[in-house]
């Protein structure tokens, strides 16, 4: 007993026709393959991210008890020769001075980048439309 497989035909024997509805079946595969792809790639890339923000994450905490740490040891610094509220106030005055600065600071910074306009961009469209108004009128 023999099994009859039928093989697929070769594209030379095929008509226009079955050429395109091959091809459209195959590019849709493609396609569904590709976006299968693209969507496991994301998907372990954000698994790393998350795990990359949440070790970021846990370093920025260690550096803010680190920096509270500094200020402890320079208030007890500081108790050696003052009395333990003074030295604790002058602490905190001088942070306040520090906090003060740095807000000032980027108070300025987001002064000068706000609108969020491209005005380089904006003005050479500008120029664009100008130029073909002036090349319709002619």
């Amino acid at each position: 007993m023999t099994v009859d497989v039928e093989r697929p035909a070769e594209p030379a024997d095929l008509s226009t026709g079955e050429l395109v509805t091959r091809l459209s079946a195959q590019v849709g595969e493609l396609v569904r393959g590709e976006l299968a792809l693209a969507k496991a790639e994301l998907s372990e890339k954000g698994k790393r991210a998350g795990v990359g923000a949440g070790m970021a994450g846990a370093g920025g905490l260690l550096a803010v008890y680190g920096v509270g740490a500094l200020v402890a040891a320079a208030v007890a610094g500081l108790a050696t020769v003052l009395s333990v509220w003074l030295a604790a106030l002058v602490v905190a005055a001088v942070l306040f001075v520090v906090a003060g600065v740095l807000a000032l600071a980027g108070r300025n910074r987001v002064r000068d980048a706000v609108p969020p306009v491209p005005e380089q961009a904006a003005a050479g469209i500008g120029r664009d439309v100008e130029t073909v108004k002036a090349a319709v009128r002619r």
